[in-house]
């Protein structure tokens, strides 16, 4: 008699991962629209993307899906993503780079930096995934969505960068605070709450 096969919810449970993939996959894809110039096609797509990294999230949340290697996952598509939507701004959008200098390194900078930061003390990428990352991931959405779409809206821009700018540091500082690798922490208070709990 043969192997039983798996409970049919096992493979509902790999729904959030395989969203998380699809998404990875897009990323050649979306580079190379940038490369020859096909706005109207990169538009609809990398929103499409952005979309589909809410839903594997909520999935995740929402039946119990979460799971560790789902957030590495997760964090690795996002930062595909982020790369090749700064490659498309640069591509589509040169002139927002050149006029707003400041406010592209220091979202790209920080970015950076939190990410290699992460790789040095972990050996991977934090997926932290706090309450202001998400709001700051919303927001540079919203924007970059808008921006591949329909065209520049400077107050979308301004609440992006001060809430990406924000969620890197907050990381940064979770980089300091946390000597082991955690997925989903909320936020440096509560990290901090928690800790100032456990020393009592």
């Amino acid at each position: 008699m043969g192997a039983s096969s798996p409970p049919i919810d096992s493979a509902w449970r790999q729904l959030p991962n395989a969203i998380s993939v699809a998404r990875l996959v897009c990323v050649p894809l979306l580079a190379w629209l940038a490369w020859q110039g096909h706005a109207s096609l990169f538009g609809p797509l990398f929103v499409a993307a952005l979309v589909s990294d809410i839903v594997d999230g909520w999935i995740a949340r929402r039946f119990g899906f979460a799971s560790p290697r789902g957030a590495r996952l997760d964090s690795l598509a996002d930062t595909a993503l982020f790369l090749v939507s700064l490659y498309a701004l640069w591509a589509f959008h040169p002139r927002v780079v050149i006029e707003y200098p400041l406010a592209t390194a220091s979202v790209a900078g920080l970015w950076i930096l939190e990410n290699v930061a992460s790789l040095w003390r972990y050996g991977r990428l934090s997926s932290f995934h706090t309450y202001l990352s998400k709001a700051a991931a919303y927001a540079l959405g919203i924007f970059l969505g808008w921006l591949f779409l329909f065209g520049f809206v400077q107050p979308l821009m301004a609440s992006a960068v001060c809430l990406a700018v924000l969620a890197s540091l907050e990381e940064l500082a979770l980089l300091a605070l946390l000597p082991q690798w955690r997925t989903n922490v909320r936020g440096l208070w509560w990290v901090w709450r928690s800790s100032r709990s456990a020393s009592r």
